[in-house]
């Protein structure tokens, strides 16, 4: 399956990286799926990618690690903290 990630803020700037088009393994199913998947990458990734300090949104709507994810999603990934 191909999905777009995005990402924001702190989790962007420590991976080094705005975006990315990746084929994803067929187990990865849901959010929570995709961010273990992602923090096996390395110990940068799994300490950025922790679910304490991402927040998360599919197609723009933000969700918990539970929402299921599909082909051609656009998952963003970035810091549950802003100003404002």
């Amino acid at each position: 399956m191909k999905i777009r990630i995005l990402y924001f803020g702190r989790p962007g700037e420590k991976l080094g990286l705005s975006e990315e088009n990746v084929e994803v393994p067929a187990d990865v199913t849901s959010v929570g799926t995709l961010l273990g998947w992602l923090r096996k990458r390395g110990p940068d990734w799994a300490q950025e990618l922790t679910e304490a300090r991402v927040r998360c949104a599919v197609n723009q709507e933000f969700t918990d690690g539970g929402a299921a994810i599909k082909t051609g999603d656009e998952i963003a990934l970035f810091s549950p903290i802003s100003g404002g």
